[in-house]
């Protein structure tokens, strides 16, 4: 008997709109559709096509539990032996549905293939539940991400074993034991001799690099010094005029506070990550403008800065947190401000 391949896709690699569409809700085609038409037609001769799933990309964030019930629906009714996911390439609210979908799937115990760029949100959680492919950021890359993912795939439902250095996918940081020749301390010292002879070799635990900062300078006297609010808690005017994502944020926002001792009722969070109730309530509790406001009244500190800065940080990409750091840096120091007090939930 065949495997069974099942797909996701968004609604705009399903072809149904773009942003427009993003609400859709969950349903369900028996015939390929974008990217899945190449896909069915390269594990023709290995497995099945049992359809495409498609749902709208806020639809699967904003609507969560309906979305999870359609995925069990899906799988009572095809019982899939595989799924495909994406690629999602750089898109971020595409990739945290992609890795909702793997994580569902994986608890039922059926292999999930996706593929992402390096610094899509969603990485983090798909490649600990599925098989992910480095991707480019965007659709241009399709051509090269789509033959990785049907020889995955190929491999997978043929019982082939599969290994990140040879396959080509992220690693998935699980800890496998394997049988060797030699004990843990023979494999050691023998590393180390090559690494003193400036020989190559290759580690069984790759570690993990960090970014180094060197912190600012103290301030000297903080009585004289401007200070700035800057939060990823997502608090912004009611309304939100700025279209702020709730999640994996492309942009931020800044408003004048010139005039306010604090947030109050005037604003919220659209923070997609954590209970609003606390924050919707007394918004200065995740960003303190009514203490910066005491402390410039009392002399503590010279005065805040007019302006007031905000993101979201769930789900944003790496790439994007940086970039928005390095242009509200570039403006606070323009402006003369001398330290920012940055809070996240």
């Amino acid at each position: 008997m065949s495997k069974k391949v099942l797909y996701y896709l968004n609604q705009f690699f399903s072809q149904i709109g773009g942003e427009d569409q993003a609400g859709i809700a969950p349903q369900f085609k028996e015939e390929p559709v974008g990217p899945a038409t190449v896909f069915a037609a390269g594990i023709k001769e290995h497995g099945k096509y049992a359809g495409t799933m498609i749902c709208g990309d806020n639809f699967f964030n904003e609507h969560n539990e309906e979305a999870l019930q359609f995925l069990e629906m899906m799988y009572h009714d095809l019982h899939p032996d595989l799924v495909i996911a994406g690629p999602a390439f750089n898109a971020g609210r595409y990739g945290m549905a992609c890795a909702g979908v793997a994580e569902f799937f994986n608890k039922k115990g059926v292999p999930v293939i996706s593929g992402m760029y390096e610094e899509n949100p969603g990485l983090e959680t798909t490649r600990r539940n599925a098989y992910v492919f480095p991707t480019s950021d965007s659709a241009a890359g399709m051509r090269k991400a789509l033959p990785a993912m049907i020889g995955l795939a190929k491999k997978v439902l043929t019982e082939q074993k599969v290994d990140p250095n040879e396959d080509g996918y992220f690693t998935q940081g699980k800890r496998l034991t394997e049988m060797t020749e030699d004990i843990g301390a023979k494999r050691a010292v023998d590393m180390l001799l090559k690494r003193l002879k400036n020989e190559e070799f290759e580690t069984e635990l790759p570690m993990p690099e960090f970014d180094k900062v060197d912190p600012a300078p103290a301030i000297a006297n903080l009585s004289k010094a401007t200070i700035a609010l800057v939060t990823t808690g997502g608090i912004v005017p009611k309304g939100n005029p700025d279209h702020l994502q709730s999640a994996s944020a492309q942009k931020w926002v800044k408003y004048d506070v010139s005039k306010l001792d604090r947030l109050g009722e005037d604003y919220y969070t659209v923070h997609g990550g954590y209970d609003p109730v606390y924050a919707n309530e007394f918004p200065d509790r995740v960003a303190p403008l009514d203490q910066l406001r005491q402390f410039e009244k009392t002399g503590y500190i010279g005065k805040v800065h007019e302006f007031f800065y905000s993101t979201t940080g769930t789900g944003t990409a790496v790439g994007n947190s940086e970039k928005f750091g390095r242009e509200i840096g570039k403006e606070l120091k323009a402006a003369g401000v001398d330290a920012v007090i940055l809070t996240s939930t």
